[in-house]
């Protein structure tokens, strides 16, 4: 049988206590890589990830901290260096969505310098930490959105990010091809997580499903099999590539 095999893999997935990241930790897990993982806040939430992950028979770890800070992203990266010997596979998943429908008219300067640090300056260091630290013929998958190829409105700040991380990982692919390193990209639509509970409160998940062809929002296992397929030999010669997973609705305008 055909399958992914990662055994002996040393990987790194921030944002990875909860939602996509926690399932693309796990799934690389599954898979037989090693896993460490980046949070900023939630260390029950991480430490609960990391016992998952040993019961699975991989070694892993947990790195507290904010990734928009330099030294705490190249921290991140170094203790894979220490703790796993190196650095085959970079997942860079950690980001903000504001929920609430803001209209650039009225988006204050404050969000935007924290959701640019957040989605933006946190991938820059920890990226450029991985694009240093990676080994030849390894992985780098960025998480954007279906926002960054077609906007959002009321949520120009996201959608800026995630065009920008569409744009990095182009860039990238490029520069680490030579090594036989891959940089792609998936961009999820709507998925099953925390960061979406304000949406769907009140009707406003039924609502969303009906604009989605496959007339539902993805789970984060679903967004992490797409993201685990591109660390894997299977996607050896796949780069600079937008990995849409969102039932289609990126089709819809």
């Amino acid at each position: 049988m055909l399958g992914i095999d990662l055994t002996n893999k040393r990987a790194v997935v921030t944002g990875g206590s909860r939602g996509i990241g926690r399932a693309t930790a796990l799934l690389l897990g599954r898979a037989g890589a090693d896993v460490g993982i980046g949070y900023q806040t939630r260390a029950q939430d991480a430490a609960a990830v990391v016992a998952d992950l040993k019961r699975l028979g991989v070694r892993a770890w947990a790195e507290g901290g904010d990734l928009a800070d330099r030294a705490v992203a190249e921290r991140l990266i170094e203790r894979a260096r220490h703790e796993l010997g190196g650095l085959d596979i970079f997942v860079g998943n950690a980001g903000i969505w504001p929920p609430e429908d803001v209209p650039i008219a009225d988006l204050a300067d404050a969000q935007w310098r924290r959701t640019l640090a957040a989605n933006l300056d946190a991938i820059f260091y920890t990226t450029r930490a991985a694009a240093r630290t990676v080994a030849d013929g390894g992985r780098i998958v960025l998480v954007s959105s279906t926002a960054g190829q077609r906007g959002e409105a009321g949520h120009a700040d996201y959608a800026a990010t995630k065009g920008a991380i569409i744009s990095l990982v182009k860039s990238v692919a490029i520069e680490l091809a030579p090594r036989g390193v891959t940089v792609n990209c998936v961009a999820p639509g709507w998925v099953d997580t925390e960061m979406a509970a304000l949406p769907y409160a009140e009707g406003g998940r039924a609502r969303i499903e009906a604009t989605v062809p496959l007339g539902r929002v993805a789970s984060a296992e679903e967004i992490a099999g797409p993201i685990v397929f591109l660390c894997s030999d299977l996607a050896r010669h796949v780069t600079g590539e937008i990995f849409n997973v969102n039932g289609g609705s990126v089709l819809c305008g």
